[in-house]
């Protein structure tokens, strides 16, 4: 058996056991019970509704993130001016920040807008726009910046007005990258649960949401499986689409060269930009902090000092610095476990063995599943015997894991695949095993890629919330569990610690996003 071969085992083995079964033990679940029941409920009206809210509220989030978002990818894919990098960096905070905090910060942002307004669908739309801009900003940013800019040039020179050359030239040209931001976006708040579960008044419910009051609270095991099954159909059929739009997009960098604004127009749409993007990206986070900070009517830290205890009427097992240490380590421990898994699977389709090719897509499988879905199915999988994990403390990592895995693969696969055949093959003609030219060839080329799939791993671990909801004990919180349930209890100091908590999670997180973009950048064509 060849090392190849033997390499296969572990993604395979960790897949099998952590994702499949416990796919299929949701779909023998939906059909273990009272089938004829389930189905008559999946076709009731209250759960038509809750499809309904959750495809509306998406494609609401699609539209509303890709209007707003597009006058900024055209000054990025155009212009050179300062805090370019820094606002670019801001986007990836925000993307990568915990959904939780994300409702969080925005709630407070919206709540200055009178009693009422941080609840309901236009604060969920608001959550997913601010959460949701980088990935129009990136992606259609750095495709618009590969065209070439003559015909719009040819245009204006023929007389017609920017909007015109806008609507007529330029739009056509990006839309095959508008279609696949669009996709993405749609896919992501299509799965929304965080932001929908504190942000959603009665009778939001996305199918996220719905699963989880199914399963959590009214017991519902078999329709809450069938909900699963359906969210997973869903969900997988989005990806063929998104993947066949941005095969339409091609694999090339950017090319295009960057200018400065030469025009008045051109610097007051640079300025402008910048401006309403740091008020964008910073406004909800100042909001957080100022709130942490706020203690009755004047300033202080009491409601960080609060954090090492519990208070009288407190809901919770452990103090909420508890959760901040527990999120930290299985934060660790999930991204060293992703690193691995996805780093053997990256390097599998990166050199492209004999079989590689139909395991193409099976690191994307992950994405195919809701992280609330694949919790719940790790919950009704590994809670009885003969394999009651539940219990254990690895459960939550490996939950963590599989979600970062495929962010992981996409991350070094691209960087190994750049490596030239021809390396390989000098390395093996001076009588190098293949181990060897993993170890002595290869990883120097990617060990940026490695650094950064690490670091953005650990940041998707530290805030993840859907699937810990279902996996993590009790007594073992994370910060998003600790901020959920401190939100869910009335009181100032519940308030003032979920906020405080908010606070230190979004430093952390921004501090490992931040650091991990900085190490992407500097000459490294490959990330």
């Amino acid at each position: 058996m060849s090392p190849r071969t033997v390499l296969w085992v572990i993604p395979a083995g960790f897949f099998g056991v952590f994702f499949l079964l416990p796919v299929v033990t949701l779909l023998i679940t939906a059909l273990g019970g009272a089938t004829g029941q389930t189905v008559t409920q999946l076709a009731s009206r209250s759960m038509l509704s809750v499809l309904l809210f959750t495809v509306a509220q998406a494609a609401l989030s699609t539209v509303l993130t890709v209007v707003v978002a597009l006058p900024g990818a055209a000054v990025l894919a155009r212009f050179r001016f300062p805090l370019r990098g820094t606002v670019e960096a801001l986007s990836v905070v925000a993307f990568v920040m915990p959904t939780v905090v994300v409702a969080v910060a925005v709630g407070q942002v919206l709540s200055l807008f009178g009693p009422g307004a941080d609840r309901g669908l236009a604060a969920i739309l608001v959550a997913h726009v601010y959460f949701n801009l980088a990935v129009v900003l990136r992606l259609v940013g750095t495709y618009w910046r590969q065209l070439d800019q003559r015909p719009e040039q040819a245009a204006a020179c023929l007389g017609a007005s920017p909007a015109t050359v806008f609507r007529t030239v330029t739009l056509p040209r990006i839309m095959p990258a508008v279609a696949s931001a669009s996709a993405i976006v749609f896919l992501f708040t299509f799965t929304s649960f965080g932001i929908v579960l504190l942000l959603g008044q009665p009778g939001q419910a996305t199918l996220e949401v719905e699963i989880q009051r199914q399963a959590l609270f009214l017991f519902d095991l078999p329709l809450a499986a069938a909900l699963s099954i359906v969210q997973i159909g869903l969900v997988v059929a989005l990806l063929v689409a998104q993947g066949r739009l941005t095969a339409r997009l091609g694999g090339s960098a950017a090319s295009g060269r960057l200018r400065r604004p030469r025009t008045a127009r051109q610097r007051v749409a640079v300025i402008m930009f910048v401006v309403v993007a740091l008020l964008i990206f910073l406004g909800p986070v100042a909001a957080v902090m100022m709130r942490a900070l706020r203690v009755g009517d004047g300033w202080g830290w009491e409601n960080f000092t609060r954090l090492s205890t519990i208070g009288q009427d407190s809901v919770l097992f452990v103090p909420p610095t508890q959760a901040v240490a527990n999120s930290l380590l299985y934060a660790v421990c999930a991204a060293l476990i992703a690193t691995v898994v996805g780093g053997v699977v990256a390097w599998l389709l990166g050199t492209r063995g004999t079989g590689a090719g139909s395991w193409d897509t099976v690191w994307l499988l992950p994405l195919g599943v809701s992280a609330v879905t694949l919790g719940f199915g790790i919950l009704i999988t590994f809670d009885s015997s003969p394999v009651n994990w539940r219990a254990n403390f690895w459960m939550v990592p490996v939950a963590q894991a599989l979600i970062a895995i495929p962010f992981v693969v996409r991350t070094i696969a691209p960087a190994l695949q750049a490596i030239g055949p021809r390396v390989r093959q000098a390395a093996a003609t001076l009588g190098a095993s293949p181990m060897r030219v993993l170890w002595s060839v290869e990883l120097p080329l990617v060990g940026r890629a490695v650094a950064v799939a690490l670091g953005f791993a650990f940041a998707i671990s530290l805030g993840e919330f859907g699937a810990t909801l279902f996996v993590a004990r009790g007594d073992r919180p994370t910060v998003p569990i600790m901020i959920y349930r401190l939100l869910g209890r009335p009181g100032e100091t519940n308030q003032g610690q979920a906020m405080a908590l908010a606070a230190i999670l979004i430093v952390l997180t921004g501090l490992v996003v931040l650091l991990t973009d900085r190490w992407r950048r500097p000459g490294s064509p490959h990330v």
